[in-house]
């Protein structure tokens, strides 16, 4: 392997670990380097068992400047532990990537360190280890008594690539185009335009991706405009719009429907625009604003509103593995003020009879269920409509899928806006 690579992957680690910065935020110098990628996710997918083996094995902890040498040792011991690499090779690179760090002076350390990791590398993989910060693990084993353990691990998968594909492509059609490229993949009952790939590729390897055949989300995001159904007639508001999957999505569906897409970020809506013109989609109405207030509303009433609210990602942690280390347990009370005060006021948009689906990415009670119901409780308006889908599992209030295969952890309600007397 290329030094390279290792300093490229080892820079990410330390900007997740030391740094408190989120993955999506690091830009690699080579986006294409799968192999740096790879060692990325792995090594912070398994942080939290990582870091308590080198811990433990560590005799006293190291200087703050010398931090970047625990990273270093935790992409060690993931290739050990988890990859394919050549053992020896693996502890090779490791130490001699201390000599592009100028800190030969800890080759014996790190050297010793890895080869009793190998040593005990049998025994470590049988101990179970849910590589998840304490108090996540307590709050799903809490929310999920019976399902934690599928929860846990799927966490610690790699997340395949699904595809919603374009009404304007017969769905076979299209499967087969991706198998005479090499490509295979499985529908999906409860997703009518998902296809699952056996294996992530390049989106440009999807035929006719650039003038817009298909778009990479997973099978639970799409379910979100179904569930709307939106119709020619309607106004729509998607709150929390980008990077604008679900908006296109609902475009798709009612091409003639009035569709305002709404964020707070004008460089994220940059992406609902960019996706828009894939699609050849030049309707929407594109709306820098705050879902908790009204100034950026002309005051003409949605007969539908997607609020697909900001939460804690806990769903999707296989596709973001550093929401393990950069999410507190504050954040969830915090997120959950902010999802009611966002529904609370997006409800006053919405017509009398008309429909909001809410929608997060995650799995935790406090801001779903638990959510919807003290909203149900506090808006005499406000009526359920029961999801009929084969998907997920039904709680107190709307549906709950858990992260499986084929399905990121994804949370819906649909509420109804009624005429009170």
């Amino acid at each position: 392997m290329v030094n390279n690579t290792r300093l490229v992957a080892l820079d990410a680690i330390c900007s997740v670990v030391l740094d408190k910065r989120s993955l999506s935020s690091f830009n690699y110098p080579d986006p294409d380097d799968a192999l740096a990628k790879s060692l990325v996710f792995g090594t912070i997918r398994f942080y939290h068992q990582l870091n308590d083996i080198v811990t433990d094995l560590l005799n006293h902890s190291l200087e703050k400047e010398d931090l970047d040498i625990h990273c270093l040792m935790l992409l060690g011991a993931y290739q050990i532990l988890y990859s394919k690499v050549a053992i020896h090779a693996s502890i090779y690179e490791t130490v001699d990537t201390l000599n592009f760090l100028d800190k030969t002076w800890a080759k014996g350390l790190v050297n010793a360190i890895l080869r009793q990791i190998d040593r005990d590398k049998e025994k470590l993989l049988a101990q179970t280890h849910y590589s998840h910060p304490t108090w996540m693990v307590k709050k799903i084993k809490q929310n999920y008594p019976n399902d934690f353990e599928q929860i846990f691990e799927q966490n610690n998968t790699q997340a395949p690539m699904t595809i919603r594909v374009h009404p304007s492509y017969p769905i076979d059609d299209y499967q087969q185009n991706l198998a005479n490229e090499n490509i295979q993949s499985e529908a999906l009952k409860a997703a009518p335009q998902a296809l699952v790939l056996n294996k992530p590729v390049s989106v440009y390897d999807l035929p006719d991706f650039d003038i817009g055949s298909c778009y990479v989300q997973d099978g639970s995001a799409q379910l979100a405009a179904h569930l709307l159904a939106p119709e020619k007639s309607d106004r729509i508001l998607d709150a929390c719009s980008a990077p604008g999957g679900k908006t296109t999505h609902l475009c798709e569906l009612a091409p003639n429907a009035v569709i305002t897409a709404l964020d707070n970020s004008s460089e994220r809506l940059e992406r609902v625009k960019q996706n828009a013109q894939r699609f050849n989609i030049n309707t929407i109405n594109i709306i820098e604003g705050n879902a908790q207030q009204q100034d950026w509303w002309d005051g003409q009433s949605f007969d539908k509103i997607l609020l697909d609210a900001p939460c804690s990602a806990t769903g999707v942690i296989r596709r973001h593995p550093d929401i393990k280390l950069l999410r507190k347990p504050k954040d969830i009370k915090n997120l959950a003020i902010l999802q009611a005060q966002i529904l609370n006021n997006l409800w006053q948009t919405l017509k009398s009879g008309g429909v909001l689906l809410y929608a997060t990415c995650s799995v935790l009670k406090a801001e779903n269920e638990e959510q919807i119901a003290q909203f149900l409780d506090t808006h005499q308006d406000a009526e359920e409509i029961k999801i009929d889908l084969d998907w997920g599992i039904e709680v107190s209030v709307g549906r709950q899928q858990l992260p499986s295969h084929n399905f990121d952890g994804f949370y819906y309600a649909k509420l109804q806006k009624k005429s009170v007397e």
